[in-house]
């Protein structure tokens, strides 16, 4: 697959520019990811707006329905990003690989939310019914739900992208699933 570039601060647009400054100044780097975002004029600013949006799911639980989408997209670059993410968020290595897998044995309503995303993700967004029986009676609500599918719809947008211009690594790269048992 052929890969375009990372544009470094000095090839991208003034507006760009000024966020590439405010990721340095936020995480210590501009992940590649978002550097390639700033081939569009727009795109990286839209996309961090609707990335760090308000929603009714805590940090820790958006990390459940990333790492699941992430891997049922196949998303190298964000099951990096993630895991790395997801251990900052207290997730041990083992907990992570259930996440990926599209469930957590370790709590039960995680569990039902890993469950979920699998399914809207690898479905096209038509969950099936009993999975989504089992969200709500795990104890999430109708807005959990819609906050839940627009995170999905959030991390399909960077998993296309990685998974299309074949965006770098820069995360500590982790095993395929099917490499390690879960």
């Amino acid at each position: 697959m052929s890969t375009i570039n990372v544009p470094k601060r000095e090839e991208v647009s003034a507006a760009n520019q000024a966020i590439f400054d405010n990721l340095q100044k936020a995480l210590g780097f501009v992940p590649n990811l978002y550097a390639t975002f700033a081939h569009s004029e727009n795109a990286l600013g839209n996309y961090l707006t609707f990335a760090n949006a308000k929603t009714s799911l805590k940090a820790k639980e958006k990390e459940v329905v990333n790492l699941a989408v992430s891997q049922v997209n196949n998303c190298e670059y964000c099951l990096a990003a993630h895991t790395a993410i997801g251990k900052m968020n207290g997730y041990t290595e083992g907990q992570i690989l259930e996440l990926r897998a599209g469930k957590a044995s370790f709590d039960n309503k995680l569990d039902a939310l890993a469950k979920l995303a699998k399914n809207i993700t690898e479905n096209q967004g038509k969950a099936d019914a009993s999975v989504l029986e089992n969200f709500f009676n795990a104890g999430w609500t109708k807005e959990n739900l819609i906050d839940t599918i627009v995170l999905v719809g959030d991390k399909t947008i960077s998993n296309y992208i990685n998974n299309t211009v074949g965006t770098p690594i820069d995360f500590p790269e982790v095993q395929p699933l099917e490499a390690v048992e879960v």
